[in-house]
């Protein structure tokens, strides 16, 4: 006589959790999914950011090739760091269908919350071969303090 499990259907199935990963990791890299959401900062691909601290500063770098002083505005309210801007698509390529279109155009906006250390009168931008770097100085009673033990 062979003894069979029973299994209650009713009771938590630890295998649906990990069905539903295999599905959404199946859709993330389904190349043929076209985005729904037309909004205005709707997109798939956000601007690469980085954010340094430093001992004196709070550096952030943001990579934006193709675009021009002109396209971009930074601004600082509240401490909260915006990058916005418009990139402009001029290349016309009507020779054949697209396969693959990695480059993108349009509005885009990124919004960094900044610690309330920020120096805001200080703030240096630099732009330099696409690469937009922002020096945000930390007030002065933010940066560490070297104190000197004296042993007895």
């Amino acid at each position: 006589m062979a003894l069979m499990r029973w299994k209650n259907r009713d009771l938590y199935d630890p295998w649906a959790d990990f069905k539903q990963l295999q599905n959404e990791i199946n859709e993330l890299f389904d190349i043929d999914r076209v985005p729904t959401s037309k909004g205005l900062y709707d997109r798939s691909i956000a601007l690469p950011v980085d954010v340094i601290e430093t001992a004196n500063d709070i550096i952030v770098t943001c990579e934006l090739p193709g675009l021009t002083e002109k396209d971009m505005d930074v601004s600082i309210t509240s401490n909260v760091l915006t990058i916005k801007g418009t990139k402009k698509d001029e290349r016309e390529e009507k020779k054949g269908k697209f396969y693959r279109k990695e480059s993108w155009s349009g509005s885009f906006q990124r919004t960094i919350s900044l610690p309330g250390s920020v120096n805001a009168e200080n703030i240096k931008a630099d732009f330099n071969n696409g690469i937009l770097t922002i020096t945000l100085p930390k007030k002065e009673e933010a940066k560490p303090k070297q104190i000197t033990v004296n042993v007895k």
